[in-house]
């Protein structure tokens, strides 16, 4: 599928700094989370930020944000046919959330590959949610733009596989586990839980943290291993009601 963003970005290759046409040089096709891509320009400029290059990946995002949404709405249609309007809105905002996104583009290695200006580098912008968010985005219009609606979507569907199996069943979507702990306690006027940080570990970029969550009626103590505190947090709390409230 050839485009006029493909086309353009063809023509101005030439205009390009050094290190972002490298990026192409090295092979014909650039293969990028699962997709061979036949436009390396289109990935080129999906990896580009504005702060680089006049030739970024703004519009690339733009277009990607409405993709990815469309794939992901039209794989929780599929997955739970009985599911209200409602539930399908809430589990596709957890799924296409700023951090969700961040954390994909993240296991996709995109964060090393980012083409930074030399403020948004020495700040660290290669590790900013906002930043890996937008750039996973801009990849998934490139692969639209570069091989159409149907590989976009093969290609992309399973960056997301992981999460959509881990989400809760419809009806407790909008609720995390320690909400759900939360107000199971309360119903039987139970103390609270207490939230520890037991560790924190690895390099700035690939941190892990791990949390315990602690019950003094009924006696309960689990841990959870998470890259974010909240998140090993929240699944210290699922772990604690795995034991007290199976179901909940």
């Amino acid at each position: 599928m050839r485009s006029a963003d493909s086309t353009s970005t063809s023509r101005s290759r030439a205009r390009l700094p050094t290190e972002f046409r490298a990026i192409a040089t090295v092979s014909a096709t650039i293969a990028c989370g699962g997709h061979v891509f036949h436009d390396a320009g289109l990935l080129e400029r999906a990896l580009t930020h504005r702060s680089a290059a006049a030739i970024h990946n703004e519009r690339l995002e733009f277009l990607g944000d409405a993709l990815v949404g469309m794939i992901v709405a039209e794989a929780l249609y599929m997955r739970w046919p009985k599911a209200a309007e409602g539930e399908l809105t809430r589990a596709r905002a957890e799924l296409v959330r700023e951090s969700s996104l961040a954390e994909l583009a993240r296991k996709l290695e995109l964060g090393q590959r980012i083409v930074l200006g030399p403020g948004e580098m020495k700040s660290g912008g290669h590790r900013r949610d906002s930043i890996l968010a937008d750039v996973l985005e801009a990849v998934v219009a490139a692969i639209y733009l570069d091989a159409g609606f149907e590989a976009c979507r093969a290609a992309v569907l399973p960056w997301f596989a992981d999460a959509i199996e881990a989400l809760p069943p419809p009806h407790k979507l909008g609720k995390d586990a320690k909400t759900r702990l939360q107000e199971w306690l309360q119903a039987r006027q139970f103390p609270l839980p207490a939230y520890s940080l037991l560790a924190e570990t690895g390099e700035d970029h690939a941190k892990s943290f791990r949390a315990e969550c602690a019950l003094s009626e009924p006696d309960v103590r689990r841990e959870g291993e998470a890259p974010s505190r909240r998140a090993a947090e929240q699944l210290a709390a699922e772990a604690v009601l795995q034991v007290v409230a199976p179901g909940t």
